[in-house]
């Protein structure tokens, strides 16, 4: 059987019902699921082995005062037993279009610098307009305060 490469929506939540191991952190809340697929700005594709989630990538648009909306590629994951087969490389493809589509003149993401896979697969992606920046990123523990 061929996999999918499905945009989610708002009435779709059934489909996050049954998800393979290390396609998300954590497991999938129902709540959460509604609310994401009820965000205008949010979006996600799944790949789909029938009715069984292999991987998923989503993100959102935002804006700021002095920048124009643009496009947050936030997560990307994909079962292990499906890795090496492009399955990142069209969920992230998909992502991009839909971002374009939405008029958005730019989509970004990052990753960690020993990240090797997911290096590969974003720099396989570039076009010779696209770029690469090394960055820092800081996580604040907010409950602790």
């Amino acid at each position: 059987m061929a996999i999918e490469i499905r945009k989610l929506v708002a009435g779709d939540e059934q489909v996050l019902g049954n998800v393979a191991p290390g396609v998300f952190d954590e497991p999938v809340r129902p709540d959460l699921t509604r609310r994401f697929l009820a965000t205008p700005t949010y979006r996600i594709f799944v790949a789909l082995d029938g009715d069984l989630v292999v991987g998923m990538v989503t993100g959102f648009t935002h804006f700021h005062p002095d920048k124009d909306e643009e496009f947050f590629v936030n997560e990307l994951g994909v079962d292990d037993e499906y890795r090496r087969r492009g399955l990142g490389e069209a969920l992230l493809r998909a992502i991009l279009a839909e971002a374009k589509a939405m008029g958005c003149p730019d989509a970004w993401l990052g990753t960690e610098q020993v990240n090797a896979p997911a290096l590969a697969l974003y720099r396989k992606v570039m076009t010779g307009r696209d770029t690469e920046e090394a960055m820092s990123i800081f996580t604040y523990e907010l409950t602790s305060r």
